[in-house]
């Protein structure tokens, strides 16, 4: 699929790895694809390899069924991801306006703090006036 995974962990970590994939649906991959959870991914043979990456392709692709549990891994999900922040930047809303500036979206104070989103500091100069010049 494109991605490294930690050889040294667990199995059931190291799928964790992959984005898009939490605990829960590395436990079911394992149980589904009957690979023991407490093998470490170097110990892997290549027919438990193929038998994970076939059931992730197969099962983790674009559509999203109600269980809620099941949606796009890793490219798919990135790319879901960036149309829906695309789309609330070309309607406008608070959220997207948000995005643009670079500024949090989900309401989270700005005078201080919010350094992730706005970045380093910029530094503004104090406009004296002219009797203080003097």
């Amino acid at each position: 699929m494109g991605v490294d995974i930690p050889n040294d962990k667990r199995i059931e970590m190291s799928l964790q790895y992959i984005y898009g994939v939490g605990p829960y649906r590395a436990k079911q991959i394992l149980i589904e694809t009957g690979v023991n959870p407490d093998t470490r991914a170097r110990e892997l043979k290549e027919d438990e390899v193929a038998r994970i990456t076939s059931y992730i392709d197969k099962n983790y692709n674009d559509e999203v069924t109600k269980d809620g549990r099941s949606g796009p891994v890793e490219g798919a999900l990135r790319r879901k991801v960036q149309q829906h922040i695309l789309r609330l930047k070309k309607i406008g809303c608070y959220r997207g306006m948000r995005h643009i500036k670079g500024l949090p979206v989900r309401g989270q104070r700005t005078q201080t703090n919010a350094r992730t989103r706005k970045g380093k500091k910029k530094t503004v100069a104090v406009k004296r006036s002219v009797k203080e010049m003097r």
